[in-house]
């Protein structure tokens, strides 16, 4: 899943691709890269950030899902946690609502999914962007984001939307310390009990730049990588969602190899 950040302060490239035109070039880009899915999101959910009306959200991305959806075939999903703007993404030709929030922070939401006969990701967070880094704090961390989800994929199977069609994601950095994140990705296969694929998003994290002595937002991509071939390399994940695509299909196409000659396959 390839990140289309239309914002002016997202963390990893805040503003950098403001204009319509720059977002769908960028998204032009990572298609062809190899992306499976480009994810387009109007809203910074850094830690500390404010919400972002539905009316804004969608004048950053309406231009963008239009302008993608007449250039590439690749799926298009959209990155928000309100129903108005997900509605007039999914009439636009987007198939996948990607909710930080697990549909937990509008009711409609799941309605309007299941109505255009979208597929959905549900992601654990800890309170709301505003919120979550101020004292994240777990007595089972793993049990608690699973409880999460499961209450999630409970609201969008009784909204209609068959359970084949969600995603589910850990939420690494959305109310989580460092070590809360390592212990998620370390037990990630735990998320395996719920029966759904499973996506990740760890691209350019702080915890990246912590665990790599300090490095800021624009040096993480090798730490980046190191943690996509972890997740794949263990199997636990399905989707990654990265912003540098061409460098992570490379991560994963040594993994897949490395996997398949111990699974037993040739290379010869």
């Amino acid at each position: 899943m390839g990140v289309v950040n239309v914002t002016p302060d997202s963390f990893s490239d805040g503003g950098r691709y403001l204009r319509a035109e720059d977002a769908v070039a960028h998204g032009l880009r990572l298609a062809e890269a190899g992306a499976d899915v480009l994810d387009v999101g109007a809203e910074t959910t850094r830690p500390g950030s404010a919400p972002v009306p539905a009316e804004e959200q969608l004048a950053r991305l309406m231009p963008v899902i239009e302008g993608l959806r007449a250039r590439t075939d690749v799926p298009l999903s959209v990155d928000t946690t309100l129903a108005a703007v997900a509605r007039e993404a999914l009439r636009a030709g987007v198939v996948l609502v990607n909710d930080i929030s697990g549909f937990r922070f509008d009711p409609e939401l799941p309605r309007v999914t299941a109505e255009a006969g979208a597929a959905c990701c549900l992601m654990h967070i800890q309170g709301t962007p505003e919120t979550m880094q101020l004292a994240p704090h777990y007595e089972d961390v793993v049990d608690e984001v699973l409880s999460f989800l499961e209450e999630g994929v409970a609201r969008a199977v009784a909204a209609g939307i068959p359970r084949e069609r969600v995603l589910v994601d850990p939420g690494i950095g959305f109310g989580k310390t460092l070590g809360h994140n390592l212990f998620l990705l370390r037990r990630l296969g735990e998320l395996r009990v719920l029966g759904l694929p499973v996506l990740v998003g760890t691209s350019r994290k702080g915890f990246l730049g912590k665990l790599a002595g300090g490095r800021p937002v624009e040096q993480r991509l090798a730490a980046t990588l190191g943690s996509v071939a972890t997740v794949a390399a263990a199997g636990d994940a399905d989707f990654v969602r990265v912003h540098d695509v061409a460098e992570a299909r490379d991560a994963l196409a040594v993994v897949d190899a490395v996997r398949g000659a111990l699974e037993g396959g040739s290379l010869y």
